[in-house]
């Protein structure tokens, strides 16, 4: 019987198919494109480092000391899939689509002082999008906070594809969906 993993503290996988679905139907094939991940090694990354290796595309992430991804996770990955970054702005030189998520996810709310410290510096910002590819999309699995792991500026700018991006779970969900049950997907 399929199980449909809509999100566990260690993956995400729905959020990411309408995540990558909505680049496509933007920007074409992801295949061989380069994402910038910034944040900590949550959910969202881990299933952004299995997508990047199914579907081979580069994934940049930029974590602050203290929050990057597990060696365990980046064993046997090799660069042409997962660069790891301290600084923000290095992993979004040239990327294609920049992507971030909330800086304290449910269950760490007691550490919110703490990863405001610690992620002052990786807020998505207007110059973070400005050393990406001119073309380049911005991502957030919302709800977001302005102000924190992303500028207003941003999030409601012409590269943002959040809106699209919020809505696209329903269709890719529904698709999935209908995969499970039909073993195909009707076009």
């Amino acid at each position: 019987m399929p199980v449909i993993n809509g999100l566990t503290n260690e993956y995400h996988p729905c959020q990411i198919l309408a995540d990558i679905y909505t680049f496509v139907e933007h920007r074409g094939s992801i295949t061989g494109r380069t994402v910038a991940w910034i944040g900590d090694s949550n959910n969202m990354c881990n299933t952004w480092l299995q997508a990047a290796r199914l579907l081979d595309f580069k994934l940049n992430i930029a974590s602050p000391p203290g929050y990057e991804l597990e060696p365990a996770r980046a064993a046997g990955v090799d660069r042409a899939h997962l660069e790891l970054f301290g600084d923000p702005l290095a992993a979004s030189k040239g990327a294609d689509l920049v992507t971030t998520d909330v800086w304290t996810s449910m269950g760490f709310e007691a550490e919110t002082d703490d990863r405001k410290s610690a992620f002052a510096a990786f807020m998505v910002d207007a110059e973070m999008m400005a050393v990406a590819r001119p073309d380049a999309l911005f991502m957030h699995c919302l709800p977001a906070h302005r102000g924190e792991e992303v500028s207003a500026e941003v999030l409601e700018g012409p590269q943002s594809v959040v809106w699209e991006e919020a809505e696209n779970r329903l269709h890719v969900q529904k698709a999935l969906m209908e995969y499970l049950l039909l073993g195909k997907v009707d076009t």
